[in-house]
């Protein structure tokens, strides 16, 4: 009989959760790092910060190709193997990140960062998916994701006693010291047994095998070069006149690698991508702005921004939790869609406050994060089950960390929207409206939608992407 409690696993299942969730855990630690250290480095290097913002942007800039390349490592080789070089990756960047002599040496560091990040989170939630019983795969995925918030609250704890004392740059480098911790988890851990099963019986090819094959390596290997220069003109600033066309030849490129991953139902890896990117756009302005306004506009020192990210980290993390526990219970979408919606309501009140009442800006960061945030758990179960094994570790990572571009334009829109609303407002708005808009668009599984009448089967389920139902 499958397990349905936490009780019921067996150690195999728990050391594999283990390892993964150390791993997210540095990732939260490594990527959370720009945000508290803004204002520290726009003084250094002299930025504004509209330019300082694209430092955050630089990590999200590289993340699509993480997502496919090391998600396509992972659908041939293993989920394993790509979640070792996942951790490597960021790891190396972030020592590199506080090694960083100028402004673009620290965006191609950050750059690193991001493809680290980018497979971490595909082969990670992949990993343990496939490895927990169905039954209990959202909350897999949400009690994984809560250690990234909680990675958040010690990069938080490391500033308060770091920067102030020494240099924003010793926070990167002590990044090394998890990476360690978490490789040494890994190094005995079992495969997944949903890709063990498959590379026993699936003749189709793998997605790197898509890729790859004949005539297709060319193709992907020019795309990726477009998109690539693309992105970093456009998030960079240095696009120009060329703006449109460098965002028309980004979403071209996104499309011929959906066709190529889905074959004709790249639609429905394009309303994936769609999903993630308003979800991100929601959630981002405040992920990224959250530490410089609470130094900038509430005044903060660095103790009193240490202790309300903490809360905020804290909520994002028991979110988590909670909606793996109730996404198991009442359904991935309608968990999804009720957490974004309560966080609609709550988003006002949280940034209408003064710096003076400091507890209760706690406790709404608390709740803000736990429900506009913390509900990002369920994304990789709800994304995951659009896709068959021999495609889910890539087709997850690419269309979520593609998806995931709207971490980079939102801290660059909520710099721009503050020009006029100040800070606070202009994280306000668009985290409310942005919500809305997400939920909708998960309410009605517009990827499904999309794809309506075709036959995808899921090898776990057997049933036919169309007819399967949210669970």
């Amino acid at each position: 009989m499958s397990p349905t409690k936490i009780s019921e696993l067996d150690p195999g299942q728990r050391r594999a959760f283990l390892a993964a969730w150390f791993g997210y855990l540095l990732d939260g630690f490594d990527f959370i790092l720009i945000t508290l250290v803004l204002t520290e480095i726009s003084e250094e290097f002299d930025l504004s910060l509209p330019v300082a913002a694209t430092l955050v942007s630089a990590a999200f800039v590289s993340r699509w190709f993480g997502g496919l390349a090391l998600g396509a490592m992972g659908d041939r080789f293993g989920r394993k193997p790509a979640m070792i070089t996942s951790i490597l990756l960021f790891a190396f960047g972030s020592l590199l990140c506080g090694l960083s002599w100028g402004y673009w040496s620290l965006f191609v560091f950050r750059a690193i960062v991001g493809l680290g990040m980018a497979g971490e989170y595909g082969s990670s939630t992949t990993f343990i998916m496939e490895s927990w019983p169905r039954k209990m795969r959202n909350r897999a995925t949400g009690f994984l994701l809560s250690a990234y918030p909680l990675g958040g609250v010690l990069a938080a704890r490391a500033y308060e006693l770091i920067v102030p004392n020494t240099s924003w740059r010793w926070l990167f480098i002590l990044g090394l010291v998890p990476a360690l911790f978490a490789l040494y988890l890994r190094r005995s851990l079992p495969e997944a047994r949903d890709w063990e099963r498959a590379q026993a019986t699936e003749n189709e090819p793998s997605s790197a095998g898509v890729l790859l094959s004949g005539n297709r390596a060319p193709i992907t290997g020019v795309v990726s070069v477009v998109i690539a220069v693309s992105l970093v003109l456009l998030f960079s600033g240095h696009a120009g006149s060329w703006y449109p066309l460098l965002i028309a030849l980004v979403v071209a490129g996104f499309v011929v690698f959906a066709v190529q991953l889905s074959g004709r139902l790249w639609p429905m890896a394009v309303g994936l991508m769609a999903v993630v990117f308003s979800a991100f756009l929601t959630s981002w302005p405040i992920q990224s702005l959250l530490p410089t306004y609470l130094k900038t506009e509430l005044h903060y020192d660095a103790g009193q921004v240490a202790n309300a990210l903490t809360w905020a980290g804290l909520g994002y993390a028991v979110g988590s939790i909670v909606a793996g526990s109730l996404g198991d219970r009442f359904g991935t979408r309608t968990t999804y869609v009720v957490g974004l919606l309560i966080s609609a309501t709550l988003v006002f009140p949280a940034f209408a406050l003064d710096g003076g009442q400091i507890v209760l800006v706690w406790a709404l960061l608390f709740a803000l994060q736990a429900t506009g945030q913390g509900i990002s758990g369920l994304l990789p179960k709800f994304i995951g089950d659009h896709f068959p094994v021999r495609l889910r570790a890539a087709g997850l990572g690419f269309t979520y960390n593609v998806g995931a571009l709207g971490g980079a334009v939102a801290p660059l829109a909520g710099a721009r929207v503050a020009d006029s609303l100040g800070l606070g407002h202009a994280m306000a708005l668009l985290a409310c409206v942005l919500a809305v808009v997400t939920a909708l668009l998960v309410a009605f599984d517009v990827p499904k939608l999309l794809v309506r009448g075709s036959s995808l089967h899921d090898e776990d389920t057997e049933v036919p992407l169309t007819e399967r139902q949210d669970a």
